[in-house]
């Protein structure tokens, strides 16, 4: 990108990461979210900025933002600091790692990768941390730009195509592509396409399979970790000790 391209991009950017609204209704503390993350989770992220809108409405989704939790992986913090223990694509400051505050007050789901080896979650968490320091895709930035005014009447069956912005360029990511990225570096499943192929048996019309195909990582949406049937959600309010008769009711004025 050119560098007149580039510092357009620049201020487009900030124009869209700035907040819209007021602050949202957490779904759960930071306290809960810290008991209950652990490293492979996806965090998805209803944000509230001009850029969110775009996302929101491209996906029909609630979400998004999507992070990426690491732990400690790299190690104790500086002392007076917050461990950073998620990795995002922001369209500021590029790939980055984060501390969990940057959440805060903010409405949140936790999916988690089942069945994964240790191995393959620590492959996966090296991918993750060995972006950090990489470049926000500002040619997305152009592209989402173009669907918030006049938001246009997009019809369903386009949106996830319209969602695929991006140069290509590997040392560039959003925040959906870097995620799905890291787990599609070791072959885990997140929304793939399934055909159906014949096995070859002679007169047999229901002799077919199932194959699964690699969906590029660029057509991923914060929404798809969701509702993948590979992810569990957690939610941190009832994942230990929920105990509903602890909840403090108001008392009802008489009708």
């Amino acid at each position: 990108m050119n560098p007149v391209l580039r510092w357009m991009g620049g201020r487009l950017a900030r124009y869209l990461a700035t907040p819209i609204r007021g602050a949202q209704t957490a779904t759960a503390s930071l306290e809960q979210l810290a008991g209950a993350l652990k490293p492979g989770d996806v965090l998805l992220v209803e944000g509230n900025t001009r850029v969110s809108v775009a996302i929101k409405y491209l996906t029909q989704s609630t979400w998004s933002h999507a992070m990426f939790y690491i732990g400690d992986a790299l190690g104790p913090p500086a002392p007076g600091d917050e461990p950073r223990g998620l990795v995002e694509a922001d369209i500021l400051y590029g790939i980055r790692a984060v501390p969990l505050s940057e959440v805060s007050g903010m409405n949140t789901r936790i999916c988690r990768p089942v069945g994964m080896s240790k191995e393959d979650l620590q492959a996966v968490i090296r991918f993750a941390v060995s972006h950090i320091g990489g470049r926000y895709d500002l040619k997305n930035v152009f592209d989402l730009a173009r669907y918030l005014i006049p938001t246009p009447p997009v019809p369903v069956r386009w949106r996830r195509r319209m969602i695929a912005f991006g140069s290509g360029d590997p040392t560039r990511a959003i925040c959906s592509t870097l995620v799905a990225q890291a787990f599609q570096s070791v072959h885990y499943p997140i929304l793939p396409e399934v055909r159906y192929v014949h096995d070859g048996t002679p007169g047999c019309n229901d002799c077919y399979h199932e194959v699964m195909h690699i969906r590029h990582h660029s057509l991923f949406t914060p929404r798809d970790f969701d509702i993948s049937p590979y992810f569990e959600v957690v939610k941190p309010t009832i994942s230990k000790d929920f105990d509903y008769h602890q909840i403090a009711w108001a008392q009802e004025d008489p009708v």
